[in-house]
């Protein structure tokens, strides 16, 4: 949702959609999809992290823990012509690595 006063993005806050630039607030109404009035596309607000974890799983030991299951994302660190870099978190500790 964005603020119909400066037009930046809003974050959920409560029960409350709260803009951090000018401190505007407008209540959240009962449910968490949101339609856009630009865009007409159905948007879902995921605001407890560990009741639905939406990132892939894969096979990898941790060394901290020990456990063999990990969460993992790909980010691009360099410039296009070089390979993305996948990063690892534990899905029993949280550790967090980088792949070699």
């Amino acid at each position: 949702m964005f603020c119909p006063k400066c037009k930046v993005l809003m974050y959920p806050k409560e029960d409350m959609f709260v803009c951090n630039k000018c401190g505007f607030e407008k209540k959240k109404k009962g449910s968490n999809i949101i339609v856009s009035a630009q865009v007409k596309k159905e948007l879902t607000i995921i605001e407890d992290k560990d009741k639905l974890n939406v990132l892939p799983k894969t096979k990898a030991l941790c060394s901290k823990c020990g456990n063999n299951e990990a969460y993992w994302i790909l980010r691009q660190m360099r410039g296009s012509d070089e390979p993305e870099s996948r990063f690892y978190t534990c899905t029993k500790c949280g550790y967090k690595w980088r792949e070699d």
